[in-house]
Formats: C-alpha cells, structure tokens, sequence
C-alpha cells in the first residue's frame, strides 16, 4: 500500500531581530544577510508584509530582488539597485556566473564513499512542484527537472541526542527546495525542516538548520568577480 504524502507543516515563526545587516553596498549592488524566520519578499495577507526586500528598500528605494531564500534559510540574499542592475545580476544567475555554497546540519552520516578528490559527492534526481501538497516539490523522473547538488562532509555532531553531518553544499542547478528535498531524499534530511524532516529530526533543531554562507559573482557595472561570506550561525 502506498501512503499519502504527509501535508505541509506550518513554518515555525521565529524571532526575528530588527532592521537588515547590510555587508555592502555601492551603487549598483547590495549584499544582505538574512535572518532565518524572516521572508525574502512579502508573502499573502499584511501579517506576511515584513520582508528582506521592504526591509532593504526603505534604506535604498531602488533595491530589487534578484533571487530568494525559503523563509527558515539564514545567509547570503544579493539585491539590484535599479532595473540594469537588476537585468546584469539576473542574466549572471542564468548563465551560472553566481556561484552559491551552503551549510547544513543534516541527520545520520551520509557515505562519502563516491566522493571525488576534493570530497564532492554527487546528487542528481529530477524535481518539479507537487501542486497538490504546494508548497513542497518532490523527485519526478517523469516530469521533474534535471536537478543537480554537490555536497562534501565537514564534521561529524551530536544534536539533541541524534547523529548529525555538517555538510557543504553547492547548488549547481537553483530549483525550488532543491537542497532540502534532495538531502532528504538520500536519507538525509537537514535538521529543523518542517517540510521534509520526519518529527525526530525536525524536532532536534528549533529552526531549519540550513545558511547561505558563501557567494561569488559579477559586479554588475565592472564586472569584477566579488566574492562575500557569512559563518553559519549554527
């Protein structure tokens, strides 16, 4: 017998510090730090209005989104200043000029068995939107996408009683919850997820243990390779 899909959980709310740490800023580029709990952009009903985005544009009026995190992700968000800007750093993700790494807590140990020189390991699994059970995606190889991670094993960490990897990951291919469901589906789901995680492991972490720490890209005036980091806050 074939189970039912378990439904969405609802997000955690988190408590989330005012204002926007702010790591640069020029004419063309802002650099943000987002906290985890806090939305890129604004969600449905004036409850979901406080975002990165609103956040960042009543410091700078002419910042636009280029790319997102999910609500619980923590780390690195780049914004445009003006439409130019907007169109170089969008075309620059397109092309994969962007260049994105990540940490993550995730359950059990992971085999690095297949690892290359470097120690990456490889995920390949397709992944399209399961309306149904919107928000979530999930591994398609009919319909999904060609989706690709590269992960490489950091540490070994107890958490709350359970084994856990910290893991760096880099998202070749930017579909959506691409790392989230592709960790989970090898075994792996990362630690505080409410959507992918079973209750043991969402429970070992009071919110998704999942932070943007690195990225690297065009200016998008100069061109110039900038490259900015974030420790994990985990």
């Amino acid at each position: 017998m074939t189970l039912a899909p378990r439904p969405p959980r609802p997000p955690r709310r988190l408590a989330v510090p005012d204002g926007v740490t702010v790591l640069h800023a020029d004419d063309a580029l802002l650099v943000l730090d987002k906290p985890a709990g806090l939305l890129s952009v604004p969600g449905r009903g004036p409850e979901n209005a406080d975002c990165l985005s609103a956040r960042a544009q009543a410091i700078h009026p002419d910042a636009l989104i280029v790319h997102r995190l999910d609500m619980g992700t923590s780390g690195l968000i780049v914004m445009a200043r003006g439409a130019p800007a907007q169109s170089a750093l969008s075309s620059a993700f397109a092309k994969r000029l962007v260049h994105k790494r990540y940490q993550a807590l995730v359950a059990g140990r992971p085999d690095p068995a297949q690892a290359d020189a470097q120690g990456w390991n490889e995920i390949r699994l397709p992944l399209i939107v399961d309306w149904p059970n919107r928000p979530k995606s999930k591994v398609c190889f009919e319909t999904g996408k060609p989706s690709h991670t590269r992960w490489r094993l950091l540490a070994h960490e107890q958490r709350c009683g359970i084994e856990a990897a910290r893991l760096e990951l880099e998202p070749v291919t930017g579909r959506s919850h691409q790392l989230r469901l592709h960790l989970q589906a090898i075994g792996h789901p990362i630690l505080g997820d409410e959507l992918y995680a079973d209750d043991v492991t969402l429970d070992a972490a009071p919110r998704l243990l999942l932070h943007a720490c690195l990225i690297e890209l065009p200016h998008p005036v100069t061109g110039e390779r900038l490259r900015f980091e974030s420790p994990a806050p985990f």
